[in-house]
């Protein structure tokens, strides 16, 4: 017979942690919509298009980083394509891709919404634990990362 058991203190920690995180997400979300007018997710596709050279992602690479199906991700985009937000553009190593790219206007949002999502981390995360205990939680996601990704 395989066990499904978890022990007590770890299913604990687990679903504290998925609370912490939905929680979190909400009350982000909400700040972030209420100041900027910007769903939270599209700040995060955003943001990814900010970091990525030239402001551009494969729709698949967009679609993985979002952890969304390439059909979820072609919806995403739509409605932020129709908002003036981002482009999709043909791929010039691959004619047969679409690569999504900032817009000015996008660019212009992302500069607004930054600092309301900066300082809703710091003050909802990073003010709520000190450092030594913000080096820790760092290293316990990346051990589950790591654990994660190599399986």
């Amino acid at each position: 017979m395989v066990t499904t058991r978890v022990d007590p203190v770890s299913l604990a920690a687990w679903r504290k942690m998925l609370t912490a995180h939905a929680e979190l997400i909400d009350r982000l979300g909400k700040e972030m919509e209420s100041a900027t007018g910007l769903p939270l997710n599209w700040y995060e596709v955003l943001l990814y298009l900010v970091e990525a050279p030239d402001e551009r992602l494969r729709m698949h690479q967009l679609a993985e980083s979002l952890l969304l199906s390439r059909s979820a991700a072609t919806r995403f985009v739509d409605r932020m394509e129709r908002a003036g937000l981002v482009e999709r553009v043909p791929c010039t190593k691959d004619g047969r891709g679409t690569n999504v790219t900032l817009t000015p206007r996008g660019r212009a949002a992302f500069a607004a919404a930054a600092p309301v999502h900066l300082a809703g981390i710091r003050r909802h995360f990073a003010d709520v634990i000190d450092r030594d205990e913000t080096l820790q939680l760092d290293s316990i996601m990346s051990k589950i990362l790591r654990a994660l990704r190599s399986t």
